[in-house]
């Protein structure tokens, strides 16, 4: 994962708006798994996207919103935590 974020990997935050402000990885955004589907224009034409959450539990759900839409080019990254060390 770190060669990807190191390459500019577009960094999605799927949690929701109050817990991205509690705490988050500078470089990302923030598209709650509940928008995911909504926004998936975001998405396309990014070269890679790593997508976290509080647990990887929310991201795993987000990978496969993505996936369906068929946008492949996803890593679920896990918890912003792990995400944040390589940034921080």
């Amino acid at each position: 994962m770190t060669e990807l974020i190191s390459a500019g990997a577009f960094l999605v935050d799927v949690r929701t708006p109050e817990e991205f402000e509690s705490g988050h990885v500078n470089a990302s955004i923030n598209i709650p798994l509940d928008e995911v589907a909504d926004r998936l224009e975001e998405f396309s034409g990014k070269d890679h996207i790593v997508v976290f959450c509080r647990s990887g539990n929310r991201s795993g759900m987000a990978k496969a919103i993505l996936a369906q839409a068929g946008i492949t080019n996803v890593t679920n990254g896990g918890t912003w935590q792990d995400v944040k060390q390589f940034i921080d």
